[in-house]
């Protein structure tokens, strides 16, 4: 057995020794659904905190490589959050994937830019979404479509996004949604 660091984890550099499946599922111990200390609501207030921390890193003009890294994986670990978080709706499920979907977009990948934008316009379809959910999942496909070299597809999500604005009633929601189409790289 690979020696144990004081909180039972493998001591640095043991963990490769370690080929023994059971042994490994020894030093883990947990899964995921024995992490009773999360509680629905530590995992709604951990979604919302790495979703802002996106976006600190989002708006970050002299982004790091290690920023880049802690950006993608941050967004995907708050969209993992909103899935165990308490109260959730599948509206919160499709703004995660809008943001996985930006991150990948900011970062000139399209092909899981065009994932998540997907799965977030699947969510915006749902009974639970804001006006602006559809108008933001028409952006997301937009934009990932750009990225993707598909600028006809871009061309045409960008019109639903501009004529998905008529329904949203709230000035400053629509106002956040025509900033976002108007930075489409189209």
């Amino acid at each position: 057995m690979p020696a144990m660091e004081r909180d039972g984890r493998p001591a640095a550099g043991e963990l490769a020794e370690a080929t023994d499946h059971k042994e490994i599922d020894t030093m883990t111990a947990t899964t995921l659904d024995d992490l009773t200390d999360l509680d629905g609501a530590m995992h709604r207030r951990l979604a919302a905190a790495l979703f802002n921390h996106v976006w600190t890193l989002l708006e970050r003009p002299d982004r790091t490589p290690a920023e880049t890294d802690e950006m993608i994986h941050a967004a995907h670990a708050s969209r993992f959050h909103w899935s165990r978080a308490e109260g959730t709706e599948a509206v919160n499920l499709g703004r995660g994937e809008w943001q996985c979907s930006r991150v990948y977009a900011v970062l000139g990948r399209g092909e899981p830019a065009l994932w998540h934008a997907r799965r977030c316009h699947t969510y915006a379809l749902g009974p639970s979404a804001a006006e602006w959910d559809l108008a933001a999942a028409y952006e997301a496909l937009a934009r990932a479509s750009a990225v993707a070299g598909d600028h006809d597809a871009a061309a045409d999500w960008k019109t639903k996004a501009v004529a998905a604005l008529d329904a949203i009633a709230d000035a400053d929601e629509r106002e956040v949604i025509e900033n976002d189409i108007a930075t489409l790289p189209i």
